[in-house]
């Protein structure tokens, strides 16, 4: 959902993070990973302008970061 907002494939997440696109993929099924893998996939996202919402009565989410105007 996070990569879709920003409209990005596997190949560019697994870039911007550093990561291998099977890792990506991987994580994307459901598989567990390493905690520094899912934080650099996170924080590739969080640059890109993904804000991560904590779970909640309606579950956990994800929205794009409001843009500040100069």
């Amino acid at each position: 959902m996070a990569r879709a907002a920003l409209q990005i494939g596997v190949r560019d997440l697994a870039t911007l993070a550093k990561v291998s696109a099977s890792t990506v993929a991987r994580f994307e099924a459901g598989e567990e990973l390493k905690e520094r893998t899912v934080d650099a996939m996170c924080g590739a996202l969080e640059k890109g302008g993904i804000e991560f919402i904590a779970e909640d009565n309606g579950g956990a989410g994800v929205r794009l970061r409001k843009m500040r105007r100069p």
